[in-house]
């Protein structure tokens, strides 16, 4: 009989002893999340709901046909973030170290797996990751182009070997995700129209020279690649206090690039700069944002340039010794250009092609789980950051007069976290919101639902709402919200709660369709006190 350890109280974490059997360390060093998830549930006795519960963006139901082998998980985010969250340490994956590895008390034996790839040498290369300690890179300079409903990236990098062996070998990825914050979406899609390696057509050199490639991982959203230094004229290894400049490029077709751009810090790097090329006819606009392990998610600390020139429009940022695994962000909105998964391009089509989940939808009838802060902070600030890059999608579609809000379960993550963003453009951050006093005082007003944006309802609500809510650091804090910002604030409170707002309009009273609406883009009213 199969010996199952007791499984802690709360969030599920992977045990010492599972971390250390031969068959899920080969599972990881794969990323055969089917297997995974069965050897959870055979030595830790973990549940698909308790697998799935501590990961953002993982539903119980993935959980259940990745098992069943109906699907698979390709996206680095994801995987990075079921890392974090059951504490397997990074190397399992092939990824650097993690944050809390370096805190953290080894429970028992846990080797890190040799990874599944083809040799490119024939002695022992070195590994370019952070753990190594071997690779620092000097200047990361990415573009991308868009033309002809296609998007060109070319990537260089300037890197030096600070270590002591040769570097035969060095890892790039191709990661995509053309529906962000619907994950399900996403893997629908690539399973009826996976990358193509005849149509990236990858290329790569080192300091001018062609670089061989060999494959690593081949997944529907997902390649990694080696990039050996070395091609059919011979070896170039870079040697101990060697300096190399790498270049790659490959192309991508818009029905399967989403609208952002992602630079992850995975080594250590002095000098990282993104370049977005857009024709200046599709009216293209540009934000961004930073996500790290210590730091609340963030727009950009500097400005995005913008240039426009002989039809182009570029947009330019960087910054200098970025903190090892930051995370910075670029997102687009084409507003002159429809996009084509809008099919009919209807209020509610257009929310659900950013990533807005829909009227029907399991996870907006079921109360949000809340955090545990402080001890949950990375997860709060993962899930904001999720919250805050949905935001200015949506913002680039629809002009919100009254100002407008949204809440985790909106992106399909069922946690207790909402934004709100106040006629001004001020964003308040809801963690952990109760209702703790609302005035007798009512007024109806009209109020939209992105989950449902191609009707109004006229909803009662207080004028007066007093509410609980959490920092980051569990702080609890309370705050009177009136008018219209108590009506913003209720609207994602309800969310959270696991309810839509037609379930708070009067009795008899039903939605009215928007083209009936004469309010939009313009702010509530309110009689004077």
């Amino acid at each position: 009989m199969t010996h199952t350890p007791d499984v802690p109280v709360g969030s599920y974490r992977v045990s010492a002893e599972l971390l250390a059997r031969p068959e899920f360390r080969a599972a990881c060093s794969v990323r055969d999340f089917g297997t995974i998830f069965r050897l959870m549930r055979k030595y830790d006795g973990a549940s698909q709901d308790r697998i799935s519960s501590p990961v953002d963006g993982l539903s119980q139901s993935r959980v259940s046909r990745i098992v069943r082998g109906e699907d698979r998980i390709a996206s680095l985010d994801l995987i990075e973030r079921i890392a974090d969250a059951l504490r397997i340490p990074g190397g399992y994956f092939g990824l650097a170290p993690r944050r809390w590895e370096s805190t953290a008390q080894p429970a028992g034996p846990q080797p890190v797996p040799a990874l599944a790839s083809p040799p490119v040498a024939t002695t022992p290369p070195a590994q370019p990751a952070a753990s190594s300690g071997g690779l620092i890179v000097e200047v990361d300079e990415a573009t991308l182009r868009y033309d002809d409903a296609t998007y060109y990236a070319h990537q260089m990098r300037r890197i030096v070997n600070t270590g002591t062996e040769p570097v035969t070998r060095y890892l790039m990825r191709i990661s995509v995700d053309r529906y962000p914050g619907d994950p399900e979406r996403s893997a629908r899609l690539y399973r009826a129209k996976p990358l193509r390696w005849d149509f990236l057509r990858l290329s790569a050199t080192c300091n001018g020279e062609p670089m061989n490639w060999k494959i690593k991982t081949d997944w529907d959203a997902l390649k990694e690649v080696w990039l050996c230094f070395e091609n059919s004229q011979g070896h170039f290894p870079l040697y101990p206090g060697d300096t190399a400049v790498i270049e790659y490029s490959y192309r991508v077709s818009d029905d399967r690039w989403g609208p952002w751009f992602q630079r992850a810090v995975r080594v250590p790097t002095r000098s990282l700069s993104v370049r977005l090329d857009f024709p200046a006819e599709v009216d293209p606009v540009v934000w961004g944002m930073e996500m790290s392990m210590t730091a609340e998610a963030l727009p950009f600390r500097t400005a995005i340039a913008r240039t426009e020139t002989a039809g182009r429009r570029v947009f330019s940022w960087s910054t200098d010794e970025p903190p090892l695994h930051a995370r910075y962000r670029l997102e687009w909105n084409f507003r002159a250009q429809p996009d084509p998964a809008a099919g009919a391009a209807r209020p509610s089509e257009q929310m659900a092609a950013v990533g807005i989940v829909q009227q029907g939808a399991e996870i907006l009838s079921k109360p949000a789980r809340p955090f545990d802060l402080p001890a949950e902070a990375e997860d709060a600030r993962r899930v904001v950051a999720e919250l805050s890059s949905a935001i200015e999608r949506v913002s680039a579609l629809h002009t919100f007069g009254k100002g407008m809000g949204i809440a985790a379960p909106q992106v399909g993550i069922n946690r207790a976290a909402a934004i709100v963003r106040t006629v001004d453009g001020d964003t308040i951050t809801l963690l952990n919101p109760t209702v703790i006093e609302a005035s007798p005082e009512t007024d109806e007003q009209y109020e939209g639902c992105l989950s449902f944006f191609d009707v109004r309802g006229l909803v009662p609500r207080p004028l007066t709402l007093h509410v609980e809510h959490a920092d980051i650091d569990g702080t609890r804090r309370i705050i009177a919200f009136e008018k219209g910002l108590a009506r913003l604030v209720a609207h994602e409170i309800d969310h959270l709660d696991g309810h839509l707002y037609t379930d708070k309009m009067r009795p008899g009273v039903t939605p009215i369709p928007v083209e009936q609406y004469r309010g939009v883009g313009s702010a509530w009213t309110y009689t004077s006190t």
